[in-house]
């Protein structure tokens, strides 16, 4: 089974190239972030509870998280193994992913992190913003506290994943097939 977590700010093209790591590797793809939007859709309690964080650029409470994560897994039962797209984010995430995928014989393979400047981030999520509907992607002082929320929270899972030699930092600028090569490169090498 490869599992695989895909991480990097927003904007940073995970959603992109979660959809070709699919189709190259037959994975199920775990956004969190289409967990939040489906369960704030369908006014779920979790969702209402995700809106107000996301609302602000803040990160929905691991709790909440970790309870849309564990349904959708258990979902997938036949899986050969997911991408794990903007979970985790934090630290107690990343052991609560382990824990989980241990209770399910398996564990992380990779761990991608794609490295973009905030500056093309904001430029690449104002641009989002204009199509995706997302209030989070319009408003640049939004986006520039969702890109501090990331570095302060986010970034020290590639110290967590560095002690398990499952860390592989990704150059995201380029072309949507260069950035994918770099991606296959590095899972051929961990999985």
């Amino acid at each position: 089974m490869i599992n695989i977590v895909i991480f990097g700010p927003p904007g940073a093209g995970k959603g992109t190239q979660s959809e070709k790591l699919l189709a190259q590797y037959n994975l199920v793809h775990i956004s969190t972030g289409d967990l939040f939007r489906a369960h704030i859709k369908n006014a779920t309690a979790l969702g209402v509870e995700a809106k107000s964080y996301m609302d602000k650029g803040e990160l929905v409470p691991d709790s909440v998280t970790i309870g849309m994560l564990k349904a959708k897994v258990q979902e997938n039962p036949e899986a050969n193994g997911f991408i794990f797209d903007g979970f985790p984010r934090t630290t107690p995430q990343a052991e609560a992913l382990d824990q989980l995928l241990t209770s399910l014989n398996t564990s992380i393979s990779a761990c991608l992190s794609l490295q973009v400047p905030d500056e093309e981030l904001v430029k690449r999520l104002l641009e989002r913003g204009k199509t995706s509907g997302r209030p989070d992607d319009a408003n640049e002082e939004v986006i520039k506290n969702r890109l501090a929320v990331y570095m302060r929270e986010t970034n020290p899972l590639k110290e967590y994943y560095a002690t398990q030699n499952k860390l592989a930092e990704i150059h995201g600028v380029g072309t949507i097939e260069e950035i994918f090569g770099r991606l296959c490169e590095a899972i051929d090498k961990h999985a």
